[in-house]
């Protein structure tokens, strides 16, 4: 079973490793970080980088197709290698997948059209200009499309995919493999439960203020 992760510049470092940290405990799972060439592909924050392995060229019919967010996933909302290999990929994918704005590629890419999808909390506006139907979900199946909340959310949509795959049990197994136990000390993950000053403030700031 081939599981392909996406990079691009500027993507979310937990968005492509969390998935990978639940979905190669898969039986059979071979995960393959791609680029559109072998090269080092730089997060966001700059200062954590993986290699791409593969092009996209070298892995055409992936079994799984994760798509991370990121502020990079701006520049790939148009015709382009990733846009290219992802409409090729997802032909014959059994799971097309994304993790927080990496939804907006689908949808750009017009796979989410009449879909129900989620996405980065301050992204859901986007979303629905893009054609989906936004939900306010951790994550949600919609036929083979899987879409995750915002950054963290990419671990749970993993082991969710996992439990469809090889069963509940097997999902079970890989959630205790690695200890994924959360006890944040704040209940600040969500903007409905952030105190609304920290909300308000933060998505001021945003990328998405002007559009949300």
């Amino acid at each position: 079973m081939q599981i392909v992760i996406a990079l691009f510049d500027r993507f979310t470092a937990l968005d492509a490793v969390g998935p990978h940290q639940v979905l190669h405990h898969l039986p059979g799972a071979e995960v393959i970080f791609a680029a559109e060439r072998t090269r080092v592909v730089t997060d966001e924050s700059r200062t954590l980088s993986l290699r791409a392995d593969a092009s996209f060229a070298d892995v055409p019919r992936p079994d799984i197709v994760v798509i991370p967010g990121g502020p990079g996933q701006a520049d790939q909302m148009t015709p382009g290698p990733l846009q290219d290999w992802l409409l090729q990929a997802d032909a014959t994918s059994t799971w097309t997948t994304s993790v927080c704005t990496g939804a907006l590629v689908l949808a750009a890419a017009g796979l989410l059209a009449g879909r129900k999808a989620t996405t980065y909390w301050l992204a859901h506006e986007e979303l629905r200009r893009l054609g989906a139907d936004p939900q306010q979900e951790r994550w949600v199946f919609d036929g083979k499309y899987v879409t995750a909340a915002g950054v963290s959310a990419g671990i749970d949509m993993a082991l969710a995919l996992a439990g469809r795959i090889a069963g509940d049990e097997e999902a079970q197994r890989i959630q205790l493999a690695i200890e994924y136990d959360p006890h944040p000390p704040y209940d600040s993950g969500s903007p409905a439960t952030a105190k609304p000053e920290i909300v308000e403030g933060f998505a001021a700031r945003s990328r998405f203020a002007a559009r949300g």
